[in-house]
């Protein structure tokens, strides 16, 4: 039987291992702590026509893809876990000033123009979708853009994985070259670029907020709320018990220890789109890295005939997990997956050139 070393125990490494699995591959999953970092401190959107910007055409049509793929693999999950992951169907951006709403009509001339669904609402549309909103709030952009609960999803993988019969090796790798397996998946999020130092990969720190609904407090809304508050992004997430907040960013290196400024910064935030959020419990803050890249687009591609990278995903690693579990896929059966192509890690000039320096052969956008 052919072995499989996942480096890596997120939700991008437990899905490649479950896949390869149930696909015949003997696999073992290295990692001192499966189910912890940047999967268990997210907010599970699924939000990549929301985020659309011009210019931005691949990291749109990666969404896209990634997206058009959520419903298959939710249901299947559903089947593993005995309940749903999902936790909203739609997303609501909005706009509390002239010039955030002059954006919601760029982003959506922008994502409607590449043949995906999006809707603009006036200020009545916006309160009859979620009345509990800010009355400062004047626009918004609707989106046929579900989420997750990531916490779920941890849980419904590491379940497919157990009855797919991937075995858990708690040892921390740290030259991945000197695995003995047939294939090897570098999917450390990131951390990536300490395995393999040509990797441009860096770890941006986010901090997030869990509240709990309290008795006599208003509901949480049915939809992911999307908004920019004093130039911040912020994202509001319903939860089965009340809301996610988030999220801050910062180039901090590993450092996921969480603020008082981020805190304030967040409540702050959250309150002038929900006012009702102050009636909220203060459940969790927590942080964690996302694995950030030049251009915003992830690494899934060969590294040498015997390992894939599946890294790099940025604030979109949820989201591209049924996606880049396509493609290492495809990788494994010696096939290349179309619609990740775009993220070829053989982009980056240090990759191709084999060093550990060098510049992006694309450069980034808006983000």
């Amino acid at each position: 039987m052919r072995t499989l070393a996942v480096v890596g125990g997120g939700v991008i490494g437990l899905s490649v291992a479950w896949r390869a699995a149930e696909s015949g591959w003997s696999v073992t999953i290295f990692d001192p702590a499966v189910g912890t970092g940047a999967s268990w401190v997210a907010g599970g959107m699924l939000a990549p026509l929301s985020e659309g910007w011009p210019g931005e055409d691949e990291a749109l049509e990666f969404g896209a893809a990634a997206l058009s793929r959520w419903p298959e693999f939710g249901a299947r999950l559903g089947e593993v876990s005995g309940a749903s992951v999902f936790v909203a169907e739609e997303t609501l951006t909005v706009a509390s000033d002239a010039a955030d709403a002059a954006d919601l009509r760029t982003i959506a001339d922008f994502v409607t123009g590449h043949g995906h669904s999006m809707r603009l609402l006036d200020r009545a549309g916006v309160r009859a979708a979620e009345p509990a909103l800010a009355r400062t709030v004047r626009a918004g952009l609707l989106a046929p853009e579900p989420a997750v609960d990531n916490r779920l999803l941890v849980e419904a993988l590491l379940r497919g994985c157990e009855q797919a019969g991937v075995q858990m090796n708690a040892a921390a790798v740290t030259a991945v070259d000197e695995l003995d397996h047939d294939q090897i998946v570098l999917a450390t999020g990131a951390a990536a670029a300490r395995q393999w130092p040509s990797l441009p990969v860096r770890p941006v720190k986010g901090e997030i907020l869990r509240l709990r609904h309290r008795p006599g407090a208003p509901p949480p809304p049915r939809r992911v709320i999307r908004a920019r508050v004093h130039g911040r992004p912020l994202y509001l997430v319903p939860r089965g018990d009340g809301i996610v907040v988030g999220a801050t960013q910062y180039e901090a290196g590993f450092d996921t220890a969480v603020t008082v400024a981020g805190v304030r910064d967040l409540i702050a935030d959250a309150e002038a789109v929900l006012p009702a959020l102050g009636e909220y419990e203060l459940q969790e803050a927590s942080a964690g890295s996302r694995p950030g890249t030049p251009d915003n687009l992830p690494l899934i591609g060969r590294l040498t005939d015997r390992l894939i990278v599946a890294a790099g995903h940025g604030r979109n690693g949820i989201l591209g997990v049924p996606l880049t579990v396509d493609a290492v896929s495809a990788l494994l059966a010696g096939d290349v997956l179309a619609e990740a192509k775009a993220a070829d890690p053989q982009r980056f000039s240090q990759i191709a050139e084999g060093t550990g320096d060098g510049a992006p052969t694309s450069s980034g956008g808006r983000r």
